[in-house]
């Protein structure tokens, strides 16, 4: 500082605790943060870690779906920031990219607005050997589409009819079809809602959509339990997983869709059972939401 600077009564005071004039100096405060980041991001690589021997085994998939030239779809469905696109990622980081492809569509073109409904989805179909996530899906129109007014109710009663034949054929015809729901609780939703809001690298992820997600609650509520009473199939399940724990939903999501498909595995010391209090069945979903009903007048997933 030179002696000007000093000398002036009007130069801006500088807190001499928030200098470090030398690099050996650290403040009790900065020590403790400096830990808090080092705890946190060896935490991130555990997990990372964790997930690694299973990316494994859905490499070993894909060549067996390759070989045999089996056709897999998953879909990935949910509330909005339920964690289906870091699901997507950690499933997909591995794998050999010339055999998979992640589909999200956006809102549909007038041109496919008058097309038979499925057909857009259909265009986007594995050949043999192939893997495709969608992001999103033909549930759109049993979940999104009705709560916002998007489509009319014939346009919503011929889906609910037509759904399950449609997905009965797939199967019949050798696709391999994992149908995953993301479940998370409102007070979560929320708070991954307001850190979009504040984190510039999050909130590209806000729409719209998300802001009356949280008002339209029950509505979403309402929608998920007739879409998992008129959708789940024995040929056909849901599978529901709770995701409040990002973490933990995305390893048991892995687990579902590896016990899909009959794959002789590598590591036969891994354990494959999903975790019951994160994987629910798509009847068991429904038997919980009939009982919240009926103890409290309304549904509460």
């Amino acid at each position: 500082m030179s002696n000007e600077q000093s000398s002036n009564p009007s130069s801006p005071s500088i807190d001499a605790s928030l200098v470090n004039e030398s690099p050996d100096i650290e403040t009790d405060d900065a020590k403790q943060l400096r830990k808090a980041d080092k705890t946190k991001a060896y935490r991130k690589y555990q997990r990372e870690e964790e997930l690694k021997p299973f990316q494994a085994e859905l490499i070993k998939m894909q060549q067996y779906l390759e070989k045999t030239k089996n056709r897999m779809i998953i879909l990935f469905e949910g509330r909005d920031a339920a964690g289906k696109g870091g699901t997507i990622r950690r499933v997909s980081r591995y794998m050999n990219e010339k055999h998979y492809r992640v589909v999200a569509l956006g809102k549909p073109t007038e041109y496919e607005k008058t097309e038979w409904f499925f057909q857009k989805y259909v265009r986007q179909f594995p050949r043999g050997g192939e893997v495709v996530l969608f992001d999103r899906s033909w549930y759109n129109r049993a979940m999104v589409e009705p709560v916002f007014g998007f489509c009319t109710d014939e346009e919503y009663k011929n889906f609910i009819r037509g759904v399950t034949g449609f997905e009965k054929d797939l199967i019949r015809q050798g696709t391999i079809l994992v149908k995953l729901y993301f479940s998370v609780t409102k007070e979560e939703q929320e708070r991954r809602f307001e850190r979009r809001k504040t984190d510039p690298l999050r909130q590209w992820k806000l729409s719209e959509v998300d802001v009356q997600a949280q008002e339209r609650w029950d509505e979403f509520t309402n929608v998920k339990y007739q879409m998992l009473r008129k959708t789940h199939t024995t040929h056909a399940p849901w599978k529901i997983i709770r995701s409040n724990n990002k973490h933990l939903a995305r390893l048991n999501a892995i687990k579902v869709i590896l016990n899909s498909v009959p794959y002789d595995r590598t590591d036969s010391m891994l354990d494959f059972a999903p975790d019951p209090d994160v994987v629910v069945s798509g009847s068991r979903e429904l038997e919980m939401m009939e009982a919240q009903r009926l103890r409290s007048g309304k549904f509460q997933t």
